[in-house]
């Protein structure tokens, strides 16, 4: 299991671990949605279930569920800014198609 971070998506999620020191780390994972068929979730984690398998990605805990480790194996989180927008985006080598809106995925 490997997910990786760049630089940027790197001092991003430190600044939300730094703001909320009582998490767990960060989740990564998806759900079910989109007009592809699954989304993206990246949020601040309360805590760790037993189902959850905890990374530690260049000093970053990254919490992913089992249910979303066989979509995200292997996906790269880079932290983008583009004008006045800002947002994690992925580069996940089992998705074989997205939306036009770039909002979900397709995997096999």
């Amino acid at each position: 299991m490997t997910i990786s971070i760049t630089p940027s998506a790197n001092q991003r999620m430190r600044q939300f671990l730094a703001q909320s020191p009582a998490a767990a780390g960060v989740r990564f994972g998806v759900k079910r949605t989109g007009c592809s068929g699954f989304a993206y979730v990246v949020d601040l984690a309360d805590k760790a279930s037993a189902d959850d398998q905890i990374l530690q990605v260049d000093g970053v805990p990254v919490i992913v569920d089992t249910k979303s480790l066989p979509l995200v194996d292997g996906t790269v989180i880079d932290f983008q800014r583009q004008g006045l927008n800002a947002s994690f985006v992925f580069s996940n080598p089992n998705a074989t198609g997205e939306c036009g809106c770039g909002e979900s995925f397709t995997v096999g």
